[in-house]
């Protein structure tokens, strides 16, 4: 099965979301995991909280902070954006999402990045199976 890497520096919000997402929408076409540079104590929770009020899955439960050395060797690198020099890993296909950070935001910008990474986890499921995307 095809493996996607949702990465960025802390691993601890954007990606976070991205790994939760991909599992609850595209499981059946790639396995999803999310790291970064820096381990966080925690994800962060309100990321959490809009996870699991939004989508019925409790990131606390199920994920961790990971660094890039934790996960397997994936085919498909995505990036969420970082505003600082986002990390790099081996793959077949890299791209990035653009998505800003919402720490430290209101609920609605995190509502906004949640539903814009399910927008993001549904077109890449599709361009998969489409073989838009060349691995």
């Amino acid at each position: 099965m095809i493996k996607v890497a949702f990465i960025c520096v802390h691993n601890s919000c954007r990606s976070q979301m991205a790994e939760a997402l991909g599992k609850l929408l595209a499981s059946d076409v790639f396995e999803s995991y999310s790291a970064g540079t820096e381990l966080r104590p925690q994800i962060n929770q309100d990321a959490v909280r809009i996870i699991e009020e939004r989508y019925g899955v409790d990131m606390n439960l199920t994920q961790k902070s990971k660094l890039l050395s934790d996960i397997p060797s994936v085919d498909i690198v995505i990036t969420m954006g970082c505003n600082v020099q986002c990390p790099t890993l081996p793959c077949k296909y890299r791209e990035d999402w653009g998505l800003e950070d919402p720490s430290g935001k209101d609920d609605q910008t995190f509502l906004f990045t949640a539903e814009k990474i399910e927008e993001k986890i549904i077109d890449l499921k599709q361009r998969i199976q489409d073989g838009t995307i060349a691995l």
